[in-house]
Order: structure tokens, then sequence, then C-alpha cells
């Protein structure tokens, strides 16, 4: 290639036009070879068309393009995409009309398909999305449709992506964003909520007495139990004391009159003891006393002393005065 390039570049030597000439066209052809030169990111697909077909799907690298025969016509992402929808006006079985916008999150998965398959496809699905969302809704009442959005979401998920799946697009998901029912009915939602929690509020309330009631009940129950457990123990700790003092004392008088016995004491000597325990008592406050039999025959035998005396008996030896005589 050099040998044959030698004539070429002596006859450009000896010709400046021709030179110059050479050199833009060999600039040229860099600049159309670097142009065609491609490289796919990650993510992205290239569907090129060759003279007006489809000819290939590039994926992530480095591809070179044959000049004037080869074109792009789509670059694909294929990472995730959000759509989120403008409120459509949507009724309910039972007459309300509300609004309701929606967010779809969809993939490309067939480039060619997507490309080929339908001419702007997000508008189509926002169509298709509006319309499902129309019939689901008509099926379901105020209620349902403010507690049923899992349920709406489930639905229109499985409806567009059915739809969607000869457009090479997959919807992953779809969300309700926001429902609004119309001003009326946000008032009458209100003033429902507001009577609940004030039932709920009573409910609580009347709850609450009852079991403070309960409560105080039981306290006094059990306040009561213990005082009369209190005073049962009260008693039988009296008693056993009141027993136990009686027993002391039993005790302490069986002792008194064992050691009498003991000592030997005779009539003479209890009778002292009974007149000392006569002065003890008279010395007192008492109004009554009580004298023992033994003190009692001994005044009969003074009184009788005295009357013997008063009568005067005849002495038949000795002195009067003597009192050996006199008995």
């Amino acid at each position: 290639m050099i040998r044959a390039m030698i004539p070429v570049l002596t006859a450009a030597g000896s010709n400046p036009a021709f030179l110059i000439t050479l050199v833009v066209i060999l600039v040229l052809i860099l600049l159309i070879v670097v142009k065609n030169v491609r490289i796919v990111p990650q993510a992205t697909n290239f569907v090129v068309e060759r003279l007006g077909g489809y000819h290939a799907t590039w994926l992530t690298g480095i591809h070179v393009k044959l000049p004037f025969l080869d074109r792009i016509a789509k670059v694909v992402s294929l990472k995730e995409q959000v759509a989120d929808f403008q409120p459509q006006a949507v009724i309910t079985k039972d007459n309300v009309t509300m609004m309701i916008d929606t967010v779809l999150f969809f993939q490309i998965t067939d480039p060619k398909m997507y490309t080929y398959g339908i001419e702007h496809p997000i508008m189509a699905i926002e169509n298709l999305s509006a319309t499902t969302l129309r019939n689901i809704i008509g099926d379901l009442e105020l209620d349902q449709t403010l507690t049923s959005r899992d349920l709406i979401n489930t639905k229109m998920r499985i409806i567009l992506d059915e739809a969607t799946d000869p457009w090479g697009i997959k919807v992953n998901r779809v969300e309700l964003k926001n429902i609004i029912p119309p001003k009326e009915i946000q008032v009458a939602m209100e003033r429902q909520m507001k009577a609940e929690r004030e039932k709920r509020e009573n409910i609580l309330r009347a709850e609450g007495e009852k079991e403070a009631a309960i409560r105080v009940a039981e306290g006094e129950k059990t306040a009561v139990i213990l005082r009369a457990e209190a005073q049962k123990e009260s008693q039988i700790r009296r008693a056993e004391g009141e027993a136990e003092a009686i027993r002391v004392v039993q005790e302490a008088t069986a002792i008194g009159l064992r050691m009498i016995k003991e000592v030997g004491a005779d009539r003479a000597l209890i009778a002292i003891r009974s007149l000392e325990t006569m002065e003890k008592v008279a010395n007192g406050q008492a109004t009554k006393i009580i004298i023992p039999s033994e003190i009692q025959g001994m005044a009969g035998l003074t009184a009788a002393l005295k009357e013997i005396v008063s009568t005067g008996a005849p002495a038949t030896s000795g002195t009067p005065s003597d009192p050996v005589a006199g008995r």
C-alpha cells in the first residue's frame, strides 16, 4: 500500500493543489469514520435501521455503522421510568364524581417493539390508564373507592401490563396519587368522622367511669374485709391475753397454796392473816366487806365469853381475876 501511495505523493509534491485536495479527502474520510463509530452506554439500546428497515439493536459497547446506509432510529433507555398523569374525572357506582390522578411505573423490555409497536406510547398509556380507571371506579361505591386503593392499583396494573405487552413495555406498578371527592362530600365525611370520634370518646368515658366504679367498690370491699379480719385478730389476741392472765393468776395462787401447805401453817396463823387482810380492806373505799367464816366464828366466840363474864358465874377456886380459875 505504501508503494502504491509513493507515486501519488510524488505527484502531489509537484502539484500543490492536488496535495491540498488529497488532504481534504483524507480529513473527510477520517471524520466520516469517527462519526460512524458509536459507543452505547449502560442501560441503553440503540435501534439501527439500514436503508429504512430495521437492521439491529445495539447493546452496551462500541459499534460501527455503515455511512449513508445505516442510521440510529431510536435511543431507548432500559431504566424504570415514571409517568405522572393529570387528574381524571371519574364517576362511582353511586353517581359521585371525583378527581383521581395516577402515577405509573414502567420499564421498556423490547426496544424494537417499543420503537415500531405504537406511535407516542406514553400518550397511549395515559389514555389507557384513564379509561381503565373509569371502568374500575364505575363498579365501586364512594366508600369502597376510598378504602380499596390496593385493589384498584392491582387491577389497573394487570390490565395495563397486558395491554402494553405488545409495545415492549412492562408496567411494574400503578398508584392512585390523590382521590379528591366533591366539596360537599368532603364536608359530610368530616361531619361523619367528627360524630365517630365523639361516639368513641363517649364510649371510652363510660368505660372509664365503669372501671373507676368497679375499682372503688373493690377497694371498699377489700377495706371491709381487712377491717373485719383485723377486728377478729384483735379479739382473738385479747381473748388469748385474758386466758394467759387467768392462767398465770391461777398458777400463782396454786404456788401460794402449795407454799402455805409446805410451811404447815395452823388455824391461828390463818386467822391472823385474815385479820390483817380485813384491816387492809377496811382502809379502802369499798361499801361492802366480805368477812370469812373463820373470823365470823371468832366473833361469835368473843360474844359468848363476854356474856359469861357479864352474868357473873361463880368461881370455884383461886381469885376471880385469875383467868385460869375463871375458865
